[in-house]
This record gives structure tokens, sequence and C-alpha cells, in this order.
């Protein structure tokens, strides 16, 4: 078996794992045994694989189906699919698997999950001899009175894949179902506060963004489709080692409009707005950017209007936003940017096309895990995404930028995308002179 190492120091994933096992303890004391466990995603052949986001953060393993098990003693163990074929021979992994590799990623043992299973790669369908392993070590620790940790969000959404396995499980060892408690909570406000690593890695995907926006800018004009200025964004992504974080929207005209709009296919006018809302994925880290831009390359008067009503939005929240601010909180709303962002528009008579929040934590998901009834803290990274959309003018205009919440304030990580609508327009002309010279 192998695993991805990404640039981070190993040793962080064995912190962070053992983190969580202190905190768990914190919030149960009187759980004297037991252990937690962690699913990895498994592998689609249309798309290119993932690891759970948790699972990546407290464990920094890529393999697909392995699954961590670590006891409250701290004692973690990799337990990793039994496969048939050659997985070597079929998916590229660059390093080896070994004791020592182990250790730094902070696991004592390697274990496999159970029965070998057909083919390459594990199945989410599996028989219960597949993870025949795991099902012992788990009912065992059950039959000695402990507790299963383990992240299972009765949300709506969200961890698809380990609240399958679960469901799995649970049909395999029935008493499991009595014996788990979700941690998903903790485990948000854990990922929550970004370390200099993420930081710096968040700072690289923000990075590539931008040059993925001086790229758009550049293709940006009268009689272009849409899908035109998506090709330019993908080459600086594959160019770059990034991924998409999401789809990236390109909506000219009415289609600026539209919130999610990502069929990108139809065709640029002179006089409409282009929002480009577009994200690189780092090291599984997102970044999450949006322009508005004149496809002619100048704002009318009327689209400058209303642009600089979302700008200035925009600056005002960012002058506020800070640990003790809410992004988002009814029971605080003289402290929650969301709705101070539409106190803001209503003196323009615009908040009621403002339709969606201000902004979301940002991280290893592009909308991150956090409690919007916990206040900003220092090492959050957010959004600030303010909007106004007239379906009936076919004028959209969104601006979003990554902030990093400090002591006293935050930091811009995108501040060298221009926005202010002189410079934006300089940006685009000087992007299309790149290419002509």
């Amino acid at each position: 078996m192998v695993v991805r190492l990404q640039e981070q120091n190993v040793t962080a994933y064995a912190l962070r794992m053992r983190q969580l096992i202190d905190d768990i303890k914190v919030e149960y004391p009187d759980v004297t045994r037991g252990a937690l466990v962690l699913f990895g995603n498994f592998e689609e052949e249309r798309y290119l694989f993932r690891q759970d986001s948790s699972f990546y953060y407290f464990t920094g393993i890529q393999e697909a189906g392995a699954v961590a098990l670590i006891d409250l003693n701290g004692t973690a163990t990799l337990l990793l699919p039994q496969l048939a074929g050659d997985r070597e021979h079929w998916i590229y992994s660059p390093h080896p698997l070994d004791q020592e590799t182990i250790k730094q990623f902070g696991f004592h043992e390697v274990d496999v999950l159970g029965h070998p299973c057909a083919g390459y790669q594990p199945q989410p369908f599996f028989d219960k001899a597949h993870y025949a392993v795991l099902l012992e070590r788990l009912e065992k620790i059950i039959d000695d009175g402990g507790t299963i940790f383990t992240i299972k969000p009765s949300s709506s959404s969200g961890y698809v894949y380990q609240r399958l396995i679960l469901d799995r499980l649970m049909n395999f060892l029935p008493q499991l179902v009595t014996s788990l408690i979700d941690v998903s909570d903790i485990v948000a406000q854990l990922r929550r506060c970004k370390d200099m690593y993420e930081i710096e890695t968040l700072y690289r995907a923000v990075n590539v963004t931008m040059m993925a926006h001086e790229a758009a800018a550049r293709v940006i004009d009268d009689e272009i489709q849409e899908c035109n200025v998506q090709a330019a964004i993908d080459y600086i992504y594959a160019s770059s080692g990034a991924q998409h974080a999401f789809p990236s929207i390109v909506g000219s005209g009415k289609r600026s409009t539209t919130l999610h709009y990502n069929v990108n296919t139809e065709i640029m006018k002179s006089g409409d707005l282009v929002v480009v809302d577009i994200g690189a994925e780092y090291h599984y880290y997102a970044a999450d950017l949006t322009r508005t831009y004149p496809v002619s390359g100048t704002f009318t008067a009327r689209q400058k209007e209303i642009y600089q009503m979302v700008l200035d939005t925009q600056e005002y929240i960012a002058s506020i936003a800070q640990p003790g601010y809410w992004l988002s909180s009814k029971q605080h709303e003289d402290r929650s940017l969301n709705h101070l962002a539409r106190k803001f528009l209503q003196k323009y008579g615009y908040d009621k096309y403002f339709p969606h929040n201000i902004g979301h934590f940002l991280g290893l998901e592009v909308h991150d895990v956090g409690d919007y009834e916990i206040p900003l803290q220092e090492g959050d990274v957010i959004t600030i995404e303010p909007g106004i959309y007239l379906p009936q003018e076919g004028l959209g205009v969104r601006i979003e930028d990554n902030y990093w919440i400090v002591e006293n304030g935050n930091v811009c990580l995108s501040e060298d995308l221009p926005k202010k609508p002189d410079d934006l327009e300089r940006f685009m002309a000087e992007a299309k002179m790149a290419v002509t010279e």
C-alpha cells in the first residue's frame, strides 16, 4: 500500500490526532474506554480522487478506503483495504507506505481492513468480509463497555461516504448503533483555526486563482463564448498543479444574476457585465474569488453605480471584520457581518437584491466547517462577498475576497487582485495588451 505525501511536516498530523483525542476526553470526561474511528473516501471512475477533508486533516493519508482507529490512550492504527489486484499497476502513488512513514504520521501500526476484495480499489457497497478486521476490533471495544467516537452529523449534507460506511457497518454490527457518539462539532472547531502552513497553502491557492482571473480578463470580449474564459482559467489551474475547488462560474448579461450559473456556453456581448466566480484548490485548500468585469472593458454609468455600491459594502464589512463579530447571527445582529451588510445596502434601497449571505468559512472546503453561532476568532479564514442582482436589467455584480482573521482585524489574502472600477478597467486593458506584445 502507498500514500501520497504533501509538503507539510507529517508530524503535524500526529499532533492534530492527539489534540482531537484530548478534546474528546475533555468533552466526555465520564467515558474512560473507547476509540475514535475515521474513514477515508472511495474512488470514483469519473472523478479525480480526493480524500475526505477531515480524514486528511488528522491523518495526512490519501489512500482510498483507509480507516484510522485511535483508542483513547492515543494508540493509532491505520487499516487499509486488502486488494486482490496489483494497485500499483493502476494507480500512481509516489511514496511507499513503510513502518517509518506510519510512525511519522502518528500511527503505531498498520493492519488490513478485512479479507481481500476484488480489483485494485475498494468499493462503497463492500461485503462484511472486506471489513472483518475492523468489525472485530469495534466489537471488542463495545463488548468491553467502550464508546465509538466518529464523524456522523445529523445534518442533511456532508461526510457522505463516512455516513454510508457507518450505516453499512451498523447492519453488520447492530450494537454499534447505540455505541456511537458524533464528534463532528469538535472536528469543525479544530479545523476552523488555521495554522501557518494552512494559511500559506491557502495563500498559494489564492495566488493561482488571481492568475486565473488575469487569464480570464485577457479573454473577455464582445462575441466571445463564456467557455473560452473558462478554458483560460482551466489552463492556469492545470499548469499550476491545482484543481478546481468548485465549478467555475462565468456568467454574462442576465446570467450574471444567477448565483450558481456554471453552464458557461453563451456569447458575451459588449455592454454587458460578466461575473467570474472561481477558486483553485491547491494541496487540498480552496480559494474563492469573484470579480465582475465589463465585457467591453469599460463600465457604463449605471454599471459603475451598482458596482460601487457593492464595493463600498465589501470595504465597510472588511473594515470591521475581526474576532468577536459573527459571520451571521440573528441573536447578535449589531455584530453580525451579514446583517450589517444588509443594513448598509438598505440605505441605497438595494438590500432586497442581495439574496445570499455576506460570506462563509474557507479552508479544506470552499464552504468550510465552522459554527456560525460562534463568533469569529483568530485563525479563521472567511470570504466577504456582497452582491446586487437585477434580473430585470440583466445586471449582476458580485465582488469576493478571502480574509484571514487576526488579533485586531483581518488580512486580505487576495488584496493584489484589482477591484476598484478604474483599476479593474486598467487591469483588463493591460491583460489584453500582454497578449499582443
